[in-house]
């Protein structure tokens, strides 16, 4: 099968196509013919030699988690799934998954049926984004309806998802994104916007009860802990909590607490039935053939994308 595979650690120009062994699925497993691939921040950044690096060790390894396409195969014991069922998933992050890959093979509890009402272009950009803002707004806390939460970059591709499952939960939603974002932001339901190249967000994001910071950075840790109402959480996605941070939040009465995806069906099946519903929508930034994997890695990086790239297989 081709895949994307990578040598080194190193710049887009790692990324090559490659012929590689079709994976076998082992007992609870399925193989996944894939129709399209994600690509997410931790993408570029475990290539680089950051991000999952630490868990995938040294190159080579196939970079990719959210996936979309229809099971071909299935292990012994599998009950769940069928050969021809059409399935989504974030399979075994952050362990390789080989996303990037016309086939991948992963127990059969770490996909769901995908969203009936979109193709797996969409689907594709859905999985690691939006478990990341389920998983950290569910799981990591309880949004209550009336709360205020701040989300640092709203505008994408955990970002978008967060401000509609926020409010879904009945939560005031404030987001940082430049005011080109802020018109789009509104129709997914953030109640309030801040641009962040113009206005420091905490100066106008008063008694805040959670924050979900996609950014990641000390500086926006620390004011983020200013802008929380006492006994209020920071939620640190990508970087986890600095010692800064962690000296801010102490003194100033609340919680900071570092998150990490992890695969879950089930919650990929909640979140299909609020897309086949009408109450999420997923944004595609930008659809790329698997051979310009490292041209979507050089989009990424600018950290200006609206929603999620895919690859199609």
């Amino acid at each position: 099968m081709r895949a994307v595979t990578q040598q080194e650690f190193g710049g887009p120009e790692v990324l090559r196509v490659a012929e590689v062994p079709i994976p076998e699925p082992l007992p609870t497993e399925v193989r996944v013919r894939v129709v399209a691939a994600g690509v997410n921040p931790v993408d570029h950044k475990t290539r680089e030699g950051g991000g999952m690096a630490g868990v995938l060790g040294a190159p080579p390894f196939i970079l990719g988690w959210d996936v979309s396409g229809v099971v071909e195969k299935v292990g012994f014991g599998v009950h769940t799934l069928a050969v021809g069922d059409e399935v989504y998933g974030m399979p075994w992050f952050p362990r390789q998954a080989g996303g990037y890959a016309e086939y991948v093979t992963a127990p059969s509890r770490h996909f769901a049926r995908k969203p009936a009402g979109i193709g797996h272009t969409a689907a594709a950009a859905v999985p690691l984004a939006a478990l990341t803002a389920w998983q950290a707004l569910t799981a990591a806390t309880t949004i209550s309806p009336g709360q205020r939460v701040l989300v640092h970059a709203a505008a994408g591709g955990v970002g978008h998802f967060a401000v509609q499952f926020a409010k879904h939960l009945g939560a005031h939603v404030i987001g940082t994104a430049r005011a080109d974002k802020h018109e789009w932001l509104r129709s997914l339901g953030a109640d309030e916007l801040v641009d962040y190249t113009t206005t420091r967000f905490e100066e106008v994001a008063k008694d805040v009860d959670v924050v979900l910071d996609l950014v990641g950075d000390e500086d926006t840790g620390v004011r983020s802990v200013a802008a929380l109402a006492p006994g209020g959480l920071l939620i640190a996605v990508p970087s986890g909590v600095s010692p800064a941070v962690s000296q801010a939040a102490g003194q100033a009465g609340v919680r900071a607490i570092g998150f990490l995806v992890e695969p879950d069906g089930p919650a990929l099946a909640e979140i299909a039935a609020l897309i086949d519903a009408g109450r999420v929508h997923v944004e595609v930034a930008g659809v790329l053939p698997l051979a310009e994997a490292g041209e979507a890695h050089r989009r990424l990086a600018t950290g200006r994308t609206r929603g999620k790239l895919v690859l199609e297989i």
